[in-house]
């Protein structure tokens, strides 16, 4: 689908180098292909350097041959980065904007350009791991959405939505979620500590629970209130531990945490 597409990415950070890397190493294009621009002269220097792509301070210049348009800024920049772009993508190109709570109104109106495809992936993306929610405007031709896709697809999974509201519920769930998981991992590795494991230990131990426990919930399909019932006996130390989490508020507490990460993305797109 993109073997003989142009490729901007507007903002060179975290996110933005994750799919310069992750499409150069799944071969969806050639380094030649691919444009960078970041407002910082050293990190265009170091992208073109280290990925062999050609990286500009310039976004007008970046987006101008594009078939395909990556916004991956922080949100506080987008507007100067609209006030750059406006009118400078080209018609037949796509843009695909992966900034947190910016509405596609927002993207039409500040690029002057109707095709656009929102998304909400999450940083295991960097690994090729991560959960992309998007959704895309009528004016976006199949054609474009199946590039996206196989963009959003080497970053791991991704589910469509047809209503744009469900973006800031993804950014909830899946954008902040996987601090919500670290912070759980963080806590667990301190109790082994507290126990009188030593902190690499603790840490070694706490990663592979976490990750084989993932790895059998989605492999084995069951309900994960049946999986956590395996582990749980009657009268256990499993028993034990979840009656004081339960008796700590833990799902209230999580419940109320990604509520309120879901009121402050719909805030920050208003």
């Amino acid at each position: 689908m993109l073997k003989d597409s142009t490729i901007a990415v507007i903002g060179g950070g975290t996110m933005g180098e994750a799919i310069i890397q992750i499409a150069i190493d799944k071969h969806l294009v050639a380094p030649g292909q691919i444009t960078a621009s970041d407002i910082v002269p050293g990190r265009c220097q170091d992208l073109a350097a280290r990925y062999g792509i050609h990286a500009t301070t310039d976004s007008a210049a970046a987006v101008a041959q594009a078939d395909v348009v990556i916004l991956s800024v922080k949100p506080q920049a987008l507007p100067a980065v609209l006030d750059v772009l406006q009118g400078k993508v080209r018609p037949e190109a796509i843009v695909l904007s992966i900034v947190a709570g910016a509405r596609i109104a927002t993207l039409v109106e500040g690029l002057g350009h109707a095709a656009i495809i929102r998304s909400m992936p999450n940083t295991p993306a960097q690994i090729g791991e991560g959960m992309t929610v998007w959704t895309a405007t009528a004016e976006t031709s199949q054609g474009q959405r199946e590039q996206v896709k196989a963009i959003l697809q080497a970053m791991g999974k991704e589910v469509y939505v047809s209503k744009e509201e469900q973006l800031d519920m993804a950014t909830a769930v899946i954008g902040s979620g996987p601090a919500y998981v670290f912070l759980f991992m963080e806590a667990m590795v301190d109790a082994a500590v507290y126990l009188g494991f030593s902190r690499p230990v603790a840490k070694q131990l706490v990663l592979q629970t976490v990750l084989g426990s993932v790895r059998f919930a989605a492999e084995s399909g069951t309900h994960l209130a049946e999986l956590r019932n395996m582990v749980t006996s009657p009268g256990g130390t499993t028993a034990e531990a979840l009656y004081e989490m339960e008796k700590g508020s833990l799902r209230a507490v999580v419940l109320e945490g990604i509520r309120a990460a879901f009121l402050k993305s719909r805030s920050l797109g208003s």
